[in-house]
């Protein structure tokens, strides 16, 4: 008799296989409903979503892909670690937010961001990069724009993780600015400038990036050269050098030829120097001014002057030169002025200071002292005149056109038997000192401006003192 009917346990599991059957001789509608169930399968459900379906069962599936999860409520501090395959909605309605990607990524992860309450312009999201690159920059990101989406997907270790969707986003590369103290600081539009009159540090807490700025301009001004006495040179305006101002907003920096690429800033402290002037005085005098320095920059002290016998007659050398003395008593005529840009440096910061009057019947003035843009002038021929102070530059470094570094103005000898009519050298524009005339009338020399770097007048009786320097820093802050 055929057997038309097996009952469920009649047949051992495995024990029939597919070929035991005839071609259509089984069909579904020949088996109990419950003859084949979920059990004997190795799976019995599948995970999507975050959701979990069995196999059989019906169920909706939204953003297949993303694993939403519950709403991020940022409170400026906290950090969310994100992982890939999943999606946040981030709160930023108290404070600024900050998530971080993956520490581990493979091509094709995926994380996805939405602004949950429409703040992300006014308190800020960071997407802290951990390691990776963002769109192929080693910086984080920061979205500034409220109701902001955007999806990231990872590539490679070139580019990182890449924004592929972006919805109502204006920034999404991170914007970093340099940020210091130190000195006294002023804004003029975008930019803060330091200000340092004596020594002090610069502090640079956060060094920026390319985005925004990591580059400062500077202005390093060193202190002046004394004037050399009795029918003394001028002395030398201290070493000026620059940058070109790329760095920090169009402002008149200087000539071209003479400013220097702006500098990057670590995040570090970098001590200020500024160098005093150097002292005159009624003893024979032709000190130099000191050095003042910022970073790299060094810039040199001013040459002092030449002095009267017993000192040396002709102009020191420095940052630039000082004038030298007019002949008189051991010294002879038209001694030689000081060399300027001494130690050398690229681009040049300073001028040779002029010689003391050429050999005649009264040779007896001193040559004006060297300023940053000009060379001192010679001691007039026949001791008519002290020569005049080389010339200073200008800079709006500081918002305001100010010229600075100025030579001393050098002396002539007047009375005891000198012809009348004879005037000191004035002092270069941008400080420096008048020269001095004597014995009679007796007039010292005048002392270069205070944090100018420019030089002093040489003597008279006393030689006037050099201009302690200055030192400004300006970059862009926003």
């Amino acid at each position: 008799m055929a057997i038309n009917k097996v009952g469920s346990k009649g047949i051992v599991d495995c024990s029939v296989a597919a070929a035991d059957f005839a071609p259509g001789t089984v069909t579904s509608v020949k088996l109990a409903d419950d003859a084949v169930t979920n059990a004997k399968l190795s799976n019995s459900s599948i995970t999507a979503s975050g959701t979990s379906i069995a196999l059989g069962a019906s169920g909706t599936l939204n953003n297949a892909f993303i694993d939403w999860q519950s709403k991020v409520t940022s409170d400026g501090s906290t950090v969310t670690t994100m992982v890939a395959g999943r999606g946040y909605f981030v709160d930023n309605s108290s404070a600024a937010g900050i998530v971080k990607l993956p520490a581990s990524a493979s091509i094709g992860d995926i994380v996805v961001i939405k602004d949950y309450a429409g703040n992300f312009g006014t308190n800020n999201l960071t997407i802290q990069r951990n390691s990776h690159k963002i769109q192929g920059v080693e910086n984080d990101g920061t979205i500034k724009t409220n109701r902001a989406s955007l999806v990231l997907i990872y590539v490679d270790a070139t580019k990182g993780w890449l924004y592929t969707d972006e919805h109502n986003v204006g920034d999404l590369q991170d914007i970093k600015f340099v940020a210091a103290t130190g000195g006294t600081v002023a804004t003029s539009g975008d930019f803060k400038i330091h200000t340092f009159t004596g020594d002090s540090n610069f502090v640079v807490s956060d060094a920026g990036n390319a985005a925004g700025s990591n580059t400062v301009d500077y202005l390093v001004i060193a202190g002046g050269g004394s004037g050399g006495t009795s029918n003394g040179g001028g002395g030398g305006a201290g070493g000026y050098r620059f940058s070109n101002g790329t760095a920090s907003g169009s402002y008149s920096a200087g000539p071209s030829p003479l400013g220097a690429s702006a500098l990057s800033v670590p995040a570090t402290t970098f001590p200020i120097t500024v160098g005093a002037g150097g002292a005159g005085g009624s003893s024979p005098t032709y000190n130099p001014g000191n050095n003042s320095v910022f970073s790299t920059i060094t810039s040199t002290g001013g040459g002092g002057g030449g002095g009267k016998s017993g000192a040396v007659g002709s102009g020191k050398d420095g940052g630039s030169g000082g004038g030298a003395v007019g002949g008189y008593g051991a010294n002879p005529c038209g001694a030689a002025g000081g060399s300027g840009n001494t130690p050398p440096v690229s681009p040049p910061q300073g001028n040779n200071g002029g010689t003391g009057t050429p050999g005649s019947s009264s040779c007896d003035a001193g040559g004006g002292g060297g300023g940053a843009s000009a060379v001192g002038t010679n001691g007039t021929p026949g001791g008519g005149q002290g020569g005049v102070g080389g010339a200073g530059l200008a800079s709006s470094i500081n918002g305001s056109a100010t010229t600075r570094a100025g030579g001393g103005g050098g002396a002539v000898r007047r009375g005891d038997g000198q012809p009348t009519g004879r005037a000191s050298g004035p002092g270069g524009a941008g400080g420096g000192g008048q020269g001095g005339t004597g014995p009679t009338p007796s007039v010292n020399g005048t002392s270069g401006s205070t944090n100018t770097g420019s030089g002093g007048g040489g003597g008279g009786p006393s030689s006037g003192s050099g201009g302690s320097g200055i030192v400004i820093i300006r970059y862009k802050f926003q």
